[in-house]
């Protein structure tokens, strides 16, 4: 039995802030997006609420004058938000409860060859538990599954599972199976709170699976807070209270007797920091598939971009029993474009530019008796 997790983010549309070459392109765009939700929200739009509205949508050709913009766009079911008094923009409303409406990221069409690699390197790595991060949707990843494998030489999945999470970008968490592994049960925790308000990003979505020799797996897929955009203090306090919580989900699940237990996907912060203490110190006995003994690496530790020591983001983590009968676990780095010409490590025939790369994530996978 092979799991493993991988970063689809190259399917068939994200964002358009969020196609640029680089992350660090985008991250004003979405800053400035989640500011602009922030400031509708707001019960009533003081002259502070409405000049920052202003001058943000200002900053975006056509977003004013049109409704959209190359990466935000304005949509309104009832209602103005903004208009022209005396010649001017302005604010039209005075709170949320005037208007209903609300801003969206525009969409963009991936390069259609990314989308193929992205593909082949799920079809490399044969996985008959596959954990996903960044899919679009349980449509979208339905389409993928169902019309792209097949072209990329693969075989689809049979069981296709995702949960709409809390990312507004609609980058979600899902899981594909094959046949001998069908999904018997579905948790989502996307209204977990503590006093600080909603916990995760997206989701800790659990799937319990089948294993054909009569056993049961329990997989929490997860994509915590990114270090993207937002202050480091509050991402780091975000990833820190989502591992605790998935902490707790763990350990909730293994005091009821469920012993195999995988937590994996992006956990978008290393193993010695700080948020990641809750899941991976502090008496837990998970253990990362990189550490264990049976893993095959390339020498690299990172998971991300050029994989440095500093990059690694993606986890396998296992129970006790689970991490007993491993037999082997590895890393797929080939759809991984390395360096700035792709020449630091092999990656597939069929990526020739950095713009066809399957993903800036490699994949992780792990063999279990």
């Amino acid at each position: 039995m092979r799991l493993a997790t991988f970063n689809v983010e190259n399917m068939f549309e994200r964002p358009a802030a969020m196609n640029l070459p680089q992350w660090s392109d985008g991250r004003e765009v979405l800053e400035d997006f989640a500011k602009l939700n922030d400031l509708i929200a707001r019960a009533n739009y003081t002259k502070s609420v409405k000049d920052q509205l202003l001058a943000i949508m200002g900053s975006y050709p056509g977003l004013l004058t049109q409704g959209t913009s190359k990466f935000i766009r304005l949509r309104e079911v009832r209602g103005k938000l903004v208009g022209k008094v005396a010649g001017q923009n302005q604010v039209k409303v005075d709170g949320r409860n005037e208007w209903v409406g609300w801003f969206e990221l525009v969409p963009d069409r991936v390069d259609e060859e990314a989308v193929i690699n992205t593909g082949r390197i799920i079809n490399l790595v044969n996985a008959d538990i596959l954990c996903v991060v960044e899919a679009d949707s349980r449509v979208a990843l339905t389409r993928f599954n169902g019309l792209v494998l097949e072209q990329a030489g693969g075989a689809s999945y049979d069981h296709v599972m995702l949960i709409d999470g809390n990312d507004e970008r609609g980058i979600d968490v899902g899981i594909l199976t094959r046949q001998g592994f069908s999904i018997d049960g579905i948790v989502s925790h996307v209204d977990d709170a503590d006093a600080e308000g909603v916990i995760f990003s997206r989701d800790c979505a659990e799937y319990g699976v089948d294993l054909p020799g009569g056993g049961h797996l329990l997989v929490l897929t997860n994509h915590f807070k990114s270090k993207g955009y937002g202050s480091q203090v509050s991402s780091n306090a975000k990833r820190e209270r989502q591992a605790a919580r998935v902490r707790q989900i763990y350990d909730a699940r293994r005091a009821a007797g469920v012993n195999l237990i995988a937590v994996v996907g992006d956990l978008n912060d290393t193993p010695d920091s700080v948020p990641l203490a809750p899941l991976l110190k502090g008496g837990s006995d998970l253990v990362d598939v990189m550490d264990h003994p049976a893993f095959v690496g390339d020498g690299r530790a990172g998971t991300h971009g050029n994989g440095t020591p500093s990059s690694k983001l993606d986890y396998i983590l296992m129970s006790p029993a689970l991490a007993g009968r491993v037999n082997v676990g590895g890393i797929e780095r080939r759809g991984v474009w390395g360096g700035q010409n792709g020449t630091l490590f092999p990656h597939i025939p069929e990526i020739t530019k950095e713009i066809e790369a399957a993903s800036d994530h490699a994949a992780l996978w792990v063999d279990f008796a």
